[in-house]
């Protein structure tokens, strides 16, 4: 359902399975959306942007569909990767990394590794419960947080902002700050009843072209919305399939980059962004890290890819360098109290729910969402707000929508968790009543049937103070 991008106009409401269940809602959201501009629920799980062309191909729709029907009353496990209309997408050292260990799963049909198995043998079993992956991944987590740790980042939206208009447009459509030449910056985009669009990362190379970077799978949607929100004097161009990288994060990560470098890596601050001749790739480079580590993002062709993961490892051979998954930065990010779309950042949430308030460049003139997002400031603020939570759990994490109580009432919802192998802890992110998010509330979580007793803590329970990422 929803809006169809490049038809003015144009709407769907399409394949509602259950129509006597779905189709009030689905009617309710539509009229909602063609009249106010957006529903006011979360339909994402519904919306057409959800997908690309690559979903129109006949054989990925009847296989996929296919899956879905003979899987109707099937559990899926949440650490289940499902065959069908795979693999489509592949990022071009996929076949390294396959050959490496890794094991995938799928994002807006992008195969991305979600670890690196120790054999050729090792099956993942599907559980409700800590897997037989669990000791991998803590592995993993173990050398980004003492070494290195290399992750394949095509996973990530890039966005290409351009022209004489660019700035006054991103200044708008950002509820934040933009950042000076040669920097990055966080930015939260908001819809005009002050709802989050995205948890975007905004880069300035200082040459009058920008980037926006985000979620891979929300490229249609978002372009779609920056579409909608278009100027004169402005081009936004979606260069994720041309444009990819790794990343490195670990302490000794710029070393690993000072090995194939002539450029002062050291002189590149934390949150900046600059060009870098890496051996003989020419690489656009950003420092920071979602891993909560010192860290750096480096973007290079599609053609470029396999070339620089072989020179990264290479490089970091004798730094103790390892091949790292999506899985182990779930667990690093969680650490930190990052979070993440689609868990504690959603179109359903406003942005001092999640705190991407912190963000907002209130002294700034007029962006998308302002005069909803100071009304909610200057108001009595949001009834509920994201907290993190370390959780006494035994041989289970939660994973997502696990019901949070306070002595028997229904507080609030996890919106991710899982372990902290640094810190040795179960870890968890909830959205809960603001009159029971303070520091030191003793609260309780069902977990695959069984009430644990948790805690809300102070953010980042490990480096508080970001000084390792900031190093």
């Amino acid at each position: 359902m929803g809006p169809v991008r490049g038809k003015k106009g144009y709407w769907c409401a399409c394949a509602v399975m259950a129509g006597f269940l779905q189709g009030g809602g689905v009617g309710k959201s539509l009229a909602e959306w063609m009249i106010h501009g957006e529903p006011e629920a979360d339909v994402f799980g519904m919306d057409v942007a959800r997908y690309g062309d690559y979903a129109q191909n006949k054989r990925f729709i009847k296989e996929t569909t296919g899956q879905f029907y003979t899987r109707r009353f099937v559990m899926t496990y949440p650490n289940e990767q499902l065959p069908a209309g795979r693999p489509l997408k592949m990022a071009p050292a996929y076949s390294d990394m396959t050959a490496a260990g890794a094991r995938w799963g799928a994002s807006y049909g992008l195969e991305l590794p979600l670890y690196f198995a120790p054999n050729e043998a090792f099956e993942e079993k599907p559980t409700l419960k800590r897997s037989n992956a669990f000791e991998v991944v803590a592995d993993e987590c173990k050398a980004v947080r003492e070494a290195v740790g290399l992750l394949d980042i095509t996973a990530f939206s890039r966005f290409e902002v351009s022209g004489p208009g660019a700035e006054a447009w991103l200044d708008r459509v950002m509820a934040s700050k933009l950042p000076a030449p040669g920097r990055a910056r966080l930015a939260p985009m908001l819809s005009p009843t002050g709802k989050m669009r995205g948890d975007l990362t905004v880069f300035n190379w200082g040459d009058g072209t920008w980037w926006i970077m985000g979620s891979y799978y929300l490229r249609d949607w978002h372009m779609r919305w920056f579409h909608d929100h278009m100027s004169d004097a402005v081009d936004v161009r979606d260069i994720s399939d041309a444009v990819v990288g790794f990343s490195l994060s670990g302490p000794n990560s710029r070393k690993v980059m000072e090995k194939l470098t002539d450029q002062p890596v050291g002189d590149l601050p934390f949150m900046g962004c600059a060009p870098f001749d890496l051996g003989l790739i020419r690489a656009k480079v950003g420092r920071l890290s979602v891993a909560g580590e010192l860290g750096y993002e480096i973007h290079c062709a599609a053609s470029e890819h396999i070339g620089l993961r072989k020179m990264l490892l290479e490089a970091g051979a004798d730094l103790s360098i390892r091949e790292v998954g999506f899985n182990a930065l779930l667990s690093l990010r969680l650490e930190k109290s990052f979070g993440i779309w689609s868990a504690e950042f959603t179109q359903g949430y406003t942005a001092a729910q999640t705190g991407m308030d912190r963000w907002i460049d209130w002294t700034k003139g007029d962006f998308v969402g302002r005069e909803a997002a100071l009304a909610e400031r200057d108001g009595n603020g949001p009834a509920q707000i994201v907290v993190p939570l370390e959780i006494d759990a035994a041989d289970a994490d939660a994973s997502g929508y696990e019901p949070v109580w306070q002595d028997g009432r229904k507080v609030g919802f996890v919106t991710s968790g899982g372990y902290g192998h640094t810190v040795g802890k179960s870890l968890a992110m909830a959205m809960v009543d603001v009159d029971v998010a303070g520091e030191g509330t003793d609260l309780q979580v069902h977990i695959v049937g069984v009430e644990r007793p948790a805690k809300v803590i102070a953010p980042s329970p490990y480096d508080p103070t970001g000084t390792a990422m900031r190093g």
